[in-house]
């Protein structure tokens, strides 16, 4: 047997550029999770990893440890194979789970001899925001009643009786993640490729999924700004999520512009809620239906990802998906009444949380739209109060921006551009391209 490194022989070893075997990073992991790692030892092993990089190799020995440095969640055996879930890099505008779970779940599964199932099981645990980019929790939460804390059990009863829940991480989830990634908060090693990857997949793999589809956003407002770094971390993470045995895929996404036209929590919620009575944005919905038709792909529910496409816009026009929403409110907490009212036809605004000020805001000249910076978008969402700067940061779950306009839109000088919510700020996230 091998004699095992200290803890300061491991960061010298990555130092020195040599590769960490998967029993060096047990032991680093073992000492992170059992609080026998000092801060600035775990910070200088972040950032020898950082600055020599991680292998291929390593990257999945580390997911793998990472995976099982804490529970993982166990399934009814009838569900193996078919169990799906997707996860964003994070962008502006990004409301597609609160679509893409409901649309997947309403895609009833092929007969079987040997198994009972007629739902595609779709077990979403998501995260917060933090910085520019929205959490999937946070606005499922601006749902009067919507809980995310749901214990295992519970979340198997939902998905038997529903097909889909969004949920939060439990701390017993991947406790090496959260360690570490307090650790790369505040020692500059967030954006490292390896430890991204090595962040989102272990997560995943922990949730016991079949099947994983990954939205790599590339643009102004995403982690990777050129599409180059968005390709390289994609290969990163399909290929860590392989090595956890996980049908894993990826798409690349422009994020220069917003996705749809809402940005801030309860508005994101509206949009989605549109969305799956059909009349979303063609962005939204072309994205939650190329994710959908790949995870469907992925598990052997049809033959060609065009398929898979046209099953689940189906689901977002015969209103089925609309219906798994509204089961799915109500099995985390929201009123049946209420849950109803919400997932009616027309304006539901009264319903969630509300800003206390609109303010239009109006183009200072006439032309074409020619980009809508997205970054921007998220700064002023996030200083209306829409996003965090710290982990615990209270939101306003009512406050954001409402888009009346898109890329390629004519405008005249003087007519409505943005609704923004609570407050007003000089700032403008359009270029317009003047008439020749």
């Amino acid at each position: 047997m091998a004699d095992h490194l200290t803890i300061p022989q491991l960061i010298m070893k990555k130092r020195n550029k040599e590769e960490l075997s998967k029993q060096d990073i047990q032991d680093f992991i073992d000492a992170v999770v059992q609080d026998k790692a000092e801060g600035v030892q775990i910070g200088a092993m972040l950032m020898a990893m950082l600055l020599n990089d991680l292998t291929v190799t390593e990257t999945t020995h580390l997911t793998n440890v990472m995976m099982n440095s804490g529970d993982t969640l166990k399934w009814p055996e009838e569900w193996n194979g078919s169990l799906v879930d997707k996860h964003s890099t994070g962008g502006v505008g990004d409301k597609i789970s609160l679509v893409l779970a409901p649309a997947l779940a309403a895609c009833s599964l092929k007969a079987s001899l040997t198994s009972e199932i007629k739902i595609l099981p779709v077990p979403m645990i998501s995260g917060r925001g933090l910085g520019h980019t929205g959490g999937t929790l946070d606005k499922v939460e601006s749902i009067p009643g919507f809980q995310v804390a749901i214990k295992t059990d519970q979340m198997v009863d939902i998905l038997r009786s529903v097909g889909c829940c969004i949920v939060g991480q439990t701390s017993n989830l991947c406790p090496a993640d959260g360690v570490l990634y307090k650790s790369r908060d505040v020692t500059g090693t967030v954006d490292h490729i390896g430890l991204i990857a090595a962040s989102i997949v272990s997560k995943k793999a922990a949730e016991n999924v079949n099947a994983l589809v990954l939205d790599v956003k590339a643009g102004k407002g995403a982690f990777c700004e050129t599409v180059e770094k968005a390709h390289i971390l994609a290969d990163r993470m399909v290929q860590a999520g392989k090595g956890m045995n996980i049908k894993t895929s990826a798409v690349i996404t422009d994020m220069n512009s917003p996705i749809g036209r809402m940005i801030g929590n309860a508005l994101e919620v509206i949009e989605a809620i549109e969305c799956l009575h059909g009349d979303g944005p063609q962005d939204i919905n072309e994205l939650v239906e190329q994710l959908g038709g790949q995870l469907l792909l992925s598990i052997g529910q049809v033959e060609t990802i065009e398929n898979g496409k046209e099953k689940i816009k189906r689901t977002l026009t015969d209103g089925t998906a609309l219906k798994k929403f509204c089961a799915m409110c109500e099995a985390q907490g929201v009123a049946e009444n209420f849950a109803e009212k919400l997932c009616t036809k027309g304006d539901i605004s009264h319903l969630l949380p509300k800003a206390q000020h609109k303010t239009p805001i109006k183009s200072r000249l006439s032309g074409t739209i020619s980009t809508i910076d997205a970054m921007e978008c998220a700064r002023i969402a996030q200083s209306l109060g829409a996003g965090r700067t710290k982990s615990d940061d209270k939101l306003k779950n009512g406050v954001g921006l409402e888009l009346l306009v898109k890329v390629g839109s004519e405008i005249k000088e003087g007519k409505l551009a943005i609704n923004r919510n609570f407050i007003f700020l000089k700032i403008n996230p359009f270029n317009i391209r003047r008439p020749k």
